[in-house]
């Protein structure tokens, strides 16, 4: 149970004659035009299209319940005791004509940013939706701890790049942690420091990483307590509740328009909206026409519109997915529910990029089955456009449907190679044999346990090769090798890494089991699970077996036999080329701009998250200084200022209804500070995140 600081507001005390306005709020110029302070968050102009054009939930029955035929209902925030802002992001803030520093010492700003408050035009609701959660209708889910507080017009002058995506004119502003709805489940509403400050992070970091997602605007934290079980080892503690502020055109989901899907088969449930046909053409109506107008302009018939909207998700789906892949970034629960239709990145849960690349790797320690694993995410996300498809439906015909999710694959591959030979510096020709060397980059980046971010970084280095250079080859090629071996994991880090997660005797046991019941065992486990268990047990033999040294040994020459075949490629780069100089300038620039220097690696956010509960924000706020910038080096910004010990923690925040995953103790690791552009210390191997 959240506890609920004091609300701020009007004072109840009333004299004969005299009328007070938003006493804490506002102040107005008298007739004599004596200018005093007014908080700019009250200028803001809001212009709430979705409860104007969705149905709306006509009940104010409080606590859970089941919303029928409405696509909002109308909450109050619940205040928070005593708020005060961790950060905020004047480039999000900006988006509605804000200036960040002027919020940050606005005096009103964290009340007004957490919804302890309500700004002038705001229209406190929450979103109804469904969802398919890990592979199973789930029945009426909805914002169960974000709040719609409205819609936010354009300033004037706003730079015409960032509503190229958004045509609607208007920013909608959520916020995240502001109590109860309709929709909370068994939850309380609210968010934690460690969940939210992820959540504020990663959404900038994407954004300057030139990926397609929603905005954080600010983050807020309060003396207001929840009980949380961090470890979910049966010891619930106390820990701040705090909200981030969320900005995107529309938070509208693919499991939107979910409501109106009859019972399902497998599970039973049924969206909450089944029957109300009329409602999913108005909201499809309502997407079209803010968020595609181009499409409602030039496609009068219905049908083709509905058409061309879903082939337009489809593609946007299939780049932003091929963008992830290209960073190493992981969803992590890339359930219906958190898919946007706009192609957007959604709702940062437990989230990871990749450190030692695997393509196995799986960021949501819930997520036992590797159903959202980092090499799956390609074809989940065509799973769900399949799901979005059949919620469309009529309005989209299966077969016209059926057409365009064939469509994916080859949008993705583009997508995919498009940015690949961008990170090798690929830039003057498209051969078939690029993908080969891809593969064979991922393949040899595997084997050595290669850190991703840092590996890709490190490929403009190794230089075209030059007339003339053959008897130098050799040495060049030798020396790239011992850069890139830099980045390669440690026999000790294989072998953790390598260490099956099953109990010798349970895999044992359901061995057996599926050859001699494979309906039970089909009903307790899978395949691929049992596999990569497999896998790991004949790896972890191996290195077992190896020492440091001829495992080093086997590593360089994996890297050497891989750069001579990327250095034979880079020369067709060459060919015709009068000035080599300027072909190398511009592809280590181009590479450079492509693969950061930075990402939000968990160890990052851990210690930023340390930092905060200590009650020390300018970690979180100097790592978003760094997270603005990932592909330079930012002098005097190398490390951070705030180490401690990190103990082992479950980072994450179960949403609303998601089952709890068993943790293991705390231990702590006192470190000294490691650079941001770092591969992960040892302690990060213990971060477990859900």
């Amino acid at each position: 149970m959240a506890y609920l600081g004091p609300r701020l507001g009007v004072s109840r005390l009333f004299l004969p004659r005299v009328t007070v306005f938003r006493v804490l709020c506002t102040v107005r110029m008298d007739e004599m035009g004596l200018a005093v302070g007014r908080s700019a968050l009250e200028r803001l102009d809001f212009d709430n299209v979705a409860l104007k054009k969705l149905p709306l939930d006509p009940s104010d029955e409080p606590g859970v319940r089941i919303v029928k035929g409405a696509c909002f209902s109308r909450v109050n925030p619940e205040p928070l005791s005593n708020p005060r802002f961790v950060a905020v992001s004047g480039e999000a803030l900006a988006l509605l004509g804000l200036a960040g520093e002027e919020v940050m010492n606005d005096p009103l700003g964290p009340e007004y940013l957490s919804g302890s408050k309500v700004m002038p035009g705001s229209e406190p609701a929450a979103h109804c939706y469904c969802g398919h959660q890990f592979g199973q209708f789930a029945g009426q889910l909805g914002d169960g701890a974000a709040c719609y507080l409205g819609e936010v017009t354009v300033p004037p002058g706003q730079n015409p790049e960032l509503l190229r995506e958004n045509p609607s004119g208007r920013w909608e502003i959520q916020v995240k942690g502001a109590g109860l709805t309709p929709y909370s489940r068994k939850a309380d509403g609210r968010k934690v420091l460690r969940s939210s400050v992820r959540e504020f992070l990663c959404s900038e970091a994407m954004f300057f990483l030139g990926i397609p997602t929603t905005r954080a605007g600010s983050v807020v934290t309060s003396d207001s307590k929840v009980i949380r079980d961090i470890y979910y080892s049966g010891n619930p503690c106390y820990e701040k509740c705090s909200v981030v502020l969320r900005i995107a055109p529309t938070f509208l989901r693919f499991g939107s328009f979910e409501i109106f899907k009859p019972a399902d088969e497998f599970t039973g449930r049924q969206g909450p909206s089944y029957g109300r046909e009329e409602i999913r053409g108005q909201m499809l109506d309502y997407v079209i026409e803010m968020f595609y107008p181009e499409i409602q302009r030039d496609h009068p018939d219905r049908l083709e519109r509905n058409v061309a909207f879903f082939r337009e998700v489809m593609s946007r789906t299939a780049r932003l997915v091929a963008q992830w892949q290209c960073v190493g970034f992981c969803h992590g629960v890339l359930n219906t529910d958190n898919m946007s239709v706009l192609g957007l990145t959604l709702d940062y849960g437990p989230y990871g990029f990749m450190d030692r690349f695997d393509p196995d790797f799986i960021c949501n320690a819930s997520d036992n089955s590797g159903r959202y694993s980092y090499k799956a995410q390609p074809a989940i996300c065509r799973w769900n456009l399949v799901k979005l498809a059949e919620a469309l439906a009529p309005e989209l015909p299966p077969d016209r449907a059926k057409a365009v999710t064939d469509e994916y694959l080859d949008h993705f591959n583009r997508f995919y190679l498009e940015n690949m030979r961008k990170k090798l510096g690929l830039l003057r020709k498209e051969e078939p044999e690029d993908e080969i060397l891809i593969t064979e980059l991922l393949r040899t980046m595997h084997d050595t346990g290669a850190d991703f971010t840092n590996t890709f970084r490190n490929l403009a280095q190794i230089s075209c090769p030059s007339e003339g250079e053959t008897e130098r080859d050799e040495e060049i090629v030798k020396k790239a090798s011992e850069l890139l071996l830099e980045q390669c994991a440690s026999l000790e880090e294989l072998k953790s890494a390598n260490t099956p997660t099953m109990d010798p005797r349970e895999l044992s046991m359901l061995l057996s089991m599926a050859q001699s019941n494979p309906a039970l065992f089909e009903m307790i486990s899978d395949r691929a699970t049992i596999a990569r268990q497999l896998d790991r047990m004949s790896k972890l033999k191996v290195l077992l077996e190896t020492s440091q040294d001829e495992l080093r040994a086997r590593q360089a020459q994996e890297w050497i036999s891989w750069i001579a075949l990327y250095r034979k490629r880079l020369a067709r780069e060459l060919e015709g080329q009068s000035d080599i100089q300027v072909v190398q300038e511009e592809r280590a620039r181009v590479m450079d701009g492509t693969n950061p220097r930075v990402v939000l690696r968990n160890y990052i956010a851990q210690n930023a998250i340390e930092a905060a509960e200590s009650g020390d924000f300018s970690e979180v706020q100097r790592v978003l200084k760094v997270l603005e910038k990932p592909f330079s080096s930012q002098p005097g910004l190398e490390l951070p200022t705030w180490v401690g010990s990190h103990r082992r923690t479950a980072q994450g925040e179960r949403d609303e209804g998601e089952e709890p995953q068993q943790g293991t103790s705390s231990s702590s690791t006192d470190m000294s500070p490691v650079p941001y552009d770092s591969k992960p210390p040892a302690w990060a191997r213990q971060i477990c995140v859900t």
